[in-house]
């Protein structure tokens, strides 16, 4: 079976093969080291003019693909770890994704950022941080996390990249969009297996295109995953990237350790905030629960919420939030599960929303 992984490096193979407009810019990203997580492994070896090691400067590489895009090619940029983001947020936030507005649509920045985001590596305060929360909801600046999950096959992609896995959505995030974005890669999911409706039995799973009501958003599924044979569900769940795993085990649970059955809506797109997915599932449970390894306060979680109770008021009955505590993640694995939010707090907080 397909890791995240290979997907992701399949994906990136595929777009240079695509489009000779596609570059790739990062810090030790050459073969035979091929990167630190290895997603651009062979790729400097197969397109030796297309990838360019850069100097340690997350704000100078940034800067040099909004040039690039400018200039009519379709850079991807790798950010070592997510955490590196914050030195190049003036690039992202003042230049990238403003130009579009500045220059009155007479220009685009069709650059992607890809990072590894999350802990539970052991890597420490600095190096284990979610930070997408700090980009989101920045004009002109698009977000997406894949998860591990593939959907019915849809057209446009190569039939080797699954449809609708993280493989596809980076792939036609690469080449479609026209706006900068950012790709958040949980480190936990590059050695997931990209599992579908078929190994995924005992689940429905339903899929919807992500929609933000612009077409600069780059096709971006959200799942919705059920038990089959089980109940009508009386909670959603709501998450994504490595974090939707630790739901769908938290949600097998509840249905047979407490007979609490959910509804687990899995979201691509976190900017432009795409809740239609999420408001469908509502009108169904009435019940949110919304999950996100990132610390709880102005979280994506926060945001969820607030846009549900604005769109169903008190067709909401409850809703909470399951996130990290606010502390920086410590090197310690037996502290950083503390820090972390897990299974059993997800499986607590369902309990909870379930008995109002």
């Amino acid at each position: 079976m397909t890791t995240v992984l290979e997907s992701l490096n399949s994906a990136l193979h595929q777009a240079f093969t695509a489009d000779e407009r596609v570059y790739l810019l990062g810090e030790d990203i050459l073969d035979p080291y091929g990167g630190a997580f290895k997603v651009t492994d062979g790729l400097s070896s197969a397109f030796p003019g297309r990838v360019l090691t850069t100097p340690i400067s997350e704000a100078s590489l940034v800067g040099v693909a909004t040039g690039m895009a400018l200039r009519g090619l379709r850079p991807v940029v790798e950010i070592m770890f997510g955490d590196f983001l914050t030195l190049a947020a003036d690039q992202i936030i003042n230049h990238a994704a403003k130009f579009r507005w500045m220059y009155n649509e007479q220009v685009r920045v069709p650059m992607l950022i890809r990072t590894p985001m999350g802990g539970r590596r052991g890597y420490g305060p600095t190096h284990s941080q979610t930070l997408e929360k700090l980009f989101l909801g920045i004009p002109g600046l698009q977000v997406l996390a894949p998860c591990a999950l593939s959907a019915p096959a849809q057209t446009g992609v190569p039939q080797s990249l699954a449809a609708g896995g993280p493989g596809d959505l980076l792939y036609r995030a690469i080449l479609t969009t026209e706006d900068p974005l950012l790709f958040i890669e949980n480190k936990l999911l590059y050695l997931q297996p990209v599992q579908d409706e078929n190994s995924l039995g005992e689940y429905e799973v339903r899929l919807q295109p992500g929609k933000d009501g612009t077409t600069r958003t780059p096709w971006a599924p959200a799942y919705s995953l059920i038990l089959r044979a089980a109940p009508p569900p009386s909670l959603t769940i709501a998450a994504y990237g490595y974090m939707a795993e630790l739901a769908r085990q938290a949600a097998r649970q509840l249905a047979y350790e407490q007979e609490i059955f959910t509804e687990l809506v899995i979201l691509t797109q976190l900017a432009p905030c795409s809740m239609q997915p999420v408001l469908d599932s509502l009108k169904r449970t009435k019940r949110l629960l919304a999950v996100e390894e990132g610390t709880l306060t102005l979280g994506w979680g926060a945001e969820v919420l607030g846009r549900a109770a604005e769109a169903l008021g008190p067709g909401l009955k409850a809703c909470g939030r399951v996130a990290a505590q606010e502390t920086p993640v410590p090197a310690s694995g037996a502290l950083e599960n503390s820090v972390l939010p897990g299974v059993t707090d997800i499986f607590s907080a369902a309990i909870q929303l379930n008995r109002l």
